[in-house]
């Protein structure tokens, strides 16, 4: 029997690049509140940073929010990694874990299907661009046939007609 602790604290940090500033603050509230909203998640604390201006723009801003948490398994931590990006996360507590290879499998297991639907969007992305780009190829191919043939017919009225004496 694994000693399963009654949950896992954890701080995330998540960051979001934007404009205007207070859009920034908005979406990191949002954020805050759908993790909040996950199955097995409690937000324990709430830091939301003060967005800032990048440095060499007029009106570019980051800011970051660092939430405190408290999970229930390893496996709702790789949904919110997942889910939300986090640029930093870090377990507070436990200190140690022990597992059975069983859970171990349901995490490991969890983290493959995550990342067979990622690659999988990959490719289907990567083939709509391939056949955008053979589109834009083929519209290419076709102004230049109407340029060339344009040019033909600017050339034919520009050749001197020359009549035949009889």
């Amino acid at each position: 029997m694994s000693s399963k602790p009654e949950k896992i604290t954890v701080v995330m940090i998540i960051e979001v690049l934007g404009r205007p500033k207070e859009h920034l603050i908005e979406t990191l509230e949002d954020l805050s509140m759908k993790i909040n909203s996950e199955a097995g998640v409690k937000i324990t604390n709430k830091k939301i940073n003060e967005p800032i201006l990048i440095e060499g723009q007029k009106d570019l801003f980051t800011g970051f929010v660092e939430l405190e948490l408290d999970v229930q398994s390893p496996k709702i931590i790789a949904g919110l990694l997942f889910k939300y990006m986090p640029s930093h996360i870090e377990v507070i507590e436990p200190e140690n874990f022990v597992f059975k290879n069983s859970e171990f499998n349901e995490l490991f297991n969890e983290i493959t299907r995550r990342l067979h639907r990622y690659e999988e969007l990959v490719r289907v992305l990567q083939l709509q661009m391939q056949k955008v780009q053979m589109e834009k190829q083929g519209e290419v191919k076709k102004e230049e046939k109407v340029i060339e043939n344009e040019k033909e017919k600017k050339h034919e009225n520009e050749k001197p007609k020359t009549k035949i004496k009889k």
